[in-house]
């Protein structure tokens, strides 16, 4: 019972990381251009990995889509295979979670269904990784452009998509690894009921039961005939 519902809370935690994570592709603040060292403001311009988009002091927002994948910079293009890869990945490991998980009534035996939730841990894991490592990149080339005193161009700082992949990402690792603890619960389970068959066969093999020791045949024992060393009385006729 205590191993079920600490699936269920793993697989919940695992979702709401998964959903996180998938709600950052959409986002629009990524980044946002920063104010330091300027008085007045007329524009405010914020990017995805998908456009650029700027507002003015009015609030109207214009948006422009990035012309050409080619032509972008390489860390876009990777944050963005590495966050498709996250959801996809996350989508996957919550089908398997559901097979595999104790309280679903689907996906065979004990030890096939511990296999499959570690599987989808080990979805989780790598989903979670992928996404964190693409947060990172983009934040870190935020940083780096902002603390680099020789960039002239306009400066950004994090934006809300960046906190919210990161905090989804630690919920995703949180529960594969929960789910693979139970890979490793159900290997460690077949194991033993491996070893308690093996001990099962030896010991009927090599103890017989006291039945059967009676009624085999060749167990049947035969009257010992008696020597002596001494010399008998013999009859009298004995010789003749």
């Amino acid at each position: 019972m205590g191993t079920m519902v600490i699936e269920i809370a793993a697989f919940l935690v695992a979702i709401v990381g998964w959903v996180l994570v998938s709600s950052t592709l959409p986002t629009d603040y990524w980044k946002v251009s920063s104010n330091d060292g300027t008085v007045i403001t007329t524009a405010t311009f914020w990017c995805n990995l998908w456009k650029i988009c700027v507002t003015d002091s009015t609030g109207v927002s214009n948006c422009k889509d990035f012309p050409s994948m080619l032509a972008l910079d390489g860390y876009i293009q990777v944050c963005r295979g590495l966050m498709i890869s996250a959801v996809c990945l996350g989508f996957f490991a919550t089908a398997c979670a559901l097979v595999g998980m104790k309280c679903t009534k689907i996906g065979g035996s004990d030890q096939l269904k511990a296999r499959i939730a570690g599987f989808s841990g080990l979805q989780y894991f790598i989903g979670g990784l992928c996404s964190l490592t693409a947060c990172s990149l983009y934040a870190h080339r935020i940083m780096s452009e902002f603390f680099d005193p020789m960039f002239v161009d306009q400066k950004y700082e994090l934006g809300a998509a960046l906190f919210i992949g990161w905090s989804g990402s630690a919920l995703c690792i949180l529960g594969g690894i929960v789910f693979l603890m139970s890979l490793f619960d159900g290997v460690n389970k077949s194991s033993s009921s491996m070893d308690r068959r093996r001990y099962v066969y030896s010991t009927s093999t090599y103890v017989s039961s006291p039945e059967k020791t009676q009624n085999h045949p060749t167990n049947i024992r035969k009257p010992l005939t008696e020597y002596s060393t001494t010399s008998k009385n013999f009859d009298k006729n004995a010789y003749v």
